[in-house]
């Protein structure tokens, strides 16, 4: 396929009942193979990183179709990159993950062996969502393959032109008994997430994710959920503000907000509002001089998120907040599906902007006098999935990281810990639960199966000194040595 060919969604060819056949074909072959070696693990983790860089423009393309417009070094960038450098770190380390690790027994029970193996799962389901389509489905694809795992992966019905792009190119480089996607909506979504897979990761809404953990619990499913939440981002008064907004912009502004990660509110010092609007408004015309038009801006995914962060901004409006928005040409945005900058003050927790994830490039603000009632603030909130803070203290980050819980505390930065090959990601409480990326992927996607060895010599076999009738020498010795 040419990288500008228009890809055309089709109807899906997998049915309920294909659903369940396709599992147990996987299963199957699972049963035949069960521990792949380092070296065939490794030579399919190649094989996946051949595919993303062959597919990678008709991936990007496909994605920005989905969007409507989508930025295609968005795409390449935290998407594309991210994967083949996830695949270069797991190719480096999978060997040693694998070896098994030696765990003391204690002298009751001398002179047995213990150690630990990290067995394959078996068929992993994976869940991929709309606003990232590719990292967030080959990224736990990685993990799988990594651990040994066979997968079944199921793409958005709103990301349909790159569904059946990752459909074809992943049949080209594994069967479908390894690895297979599954395109389609309603009962298609509906039935993947009821099927009796050996560990299913999910990424989306929290919403979606209480569904989606209700189903695979039919089946005692353990699940990994990668939801979101309102990441919030602090700002100390000690911190140059001008540096702050070049920060906050770019985690905001990415992928026009629609990141699980990007910064969801902000708290500025008291009196900082105008400065960093300044600020922040210069590196949005640094980066966007024009948006209407403008390919690396990307639009909201379709009318369903649109129209919701427009009636998130109207109830606003009507509860009394200031909107600024971020739009100098003063272009006309709404046939082309797209939302300026845009910047709120004077929210309250009332607004429906502040009690729900935003997922769009709108930002509120809100100020504080004392950091500690900001701190409070969000600890009154459900755990987010991250929380950036800002200062030129260290002494004063790690007392706000140790007062406040989230599934990843940022320090002057935002977004950029997703890419980190050796951190893991997830998050807390209503932001999800489970952990991936880093060594933690291949781990969640292992099963650690404790083993024990006793020798094979009647003489060495320890617990025959303490077996009934309890009246021997040793119990007595036990009872006054061990139960103090």
């Amino acid at each position: 396929m040419n990288s500008q060919t228009k890809t055309t969604a089709m109807t899906p060819h997998v049915d309920v009942k294909r659903l369940h056949d396709l599992l147990e074909q996987q299963k199957a072959a699972y049963q035949r193979h069960p521990v792949p070696s380092a070296k065939e693990r490794i030579e399919r983790l190649a094989r996946l990183k051949n595919i993303l860089v062959k597919y990678q423009d008709q991936f990007a393309n496909a994605i920005s179709q989905d969007y409507g417009n989508r930025a295609v070094m968005e795409t390449k960038i935290g998407e594309v990159l991210t994967c083949l450098e996830h695949i270069k770190y797991y190719s480096k380390n999978l060997t040693e993950w694998m070896k098994p690790s030696k765990r003391h027994i204690s002298m009751l029970h001398q002179p047995a062996k213990g150690w630990v193996e990290y067995q394959p799962l078996g068929v992993i389901g994976v869940i991929a969502p709309w606003n990232y389509p590719l990292l967030l489905s080959v990224g736990p694809l990685i993990c799988a393959l990594a651990a040994g795992n066979h997968a079944m992966i199921k793409i958005s019905s709103a990301s349909s032109n790159f569904g059946y792009v990752l459909e074809n190119a992943l049949s080209e480089a594994f069967p479908q008994e390894l690895v297979a996607v599954v395109n389609g909506g309603g009962a298609i979504s509906d039935a993947f997430s009821h099927l009796a897979f050996d560990k299913m990761i999910f990424t989306g809404s929290t919403s979606v994710g209480k569904t989606v953990m209700a189903a695979a619990a039919q089946n005692l499913v353990p699940v990994i959920l990668e939801l979101g939440g309102k990441s919030p981002a602090l700002v100390h008064s000690a911190m140059n503000i001008r540096d702050v907004a070049q920060r906050i912009a770019v985690g905001k502004l990415w992928n026009a907000g629609q990141t699980c990660v990007a910064p969801d509110y902000m708290f500025l010092p008291k009196g900082k509002t105008a400065e960093f609007t300044k600020h922040y408004n210069d590196f949005v015309n640094t980066m966007y001089p024009t948006l209407r038009d403008n390919k690396d801006y990307t639009s909201i995914v379709n009318d369903k998120q649109y129209n919701r962060l427009q009636g998130y901004l109207e109830d606003a409006q009507a509860q009394g907040a200031n909107i600024v928005e971020l739009n100098n040409k003063k272009e006309s945005l709404t046939d082309v599906r797209k939302i300026a900058p845009t910047l709120l003050t004077d929210v309250t927790t009332d607004m429906e902007i502040m009690k729900n994830e935003i997922f769009g490039p709108i930002l509120p603000i809100l100020e504080y006098e004392h950091i500690e009632d900001a701190i409070q603030f969000i600890n009154s909130r459900p755990r987010p999935l991250a929380f950036y803070y800002f200062d030129i203290d260290s002494a004063r980050a790690e007392y706000v990281a140790s007062r406040t819980h989230s599934g990843h505390f940022g320090i002057n930065q935002t977004l950029t810990h997703v890419a980190q090959d050796d951190l893991p990601f997830g998050g807390i409480g209503a932001s999800g639960m489970g952990k991936y990326h880093g060594k933690e992927g291949f781990f969640s996607f292992s099963h650690e199966r404790s083993m024990m060895s006793n020798p094979v010599s009647p003489k060495l076999y320890s617990l025959k000194f303490i077996l009934p009738p309890y009246n021997k020498a040793m119990h007595k010795v036990l009872l006054k040595t061990l139960f103090r």
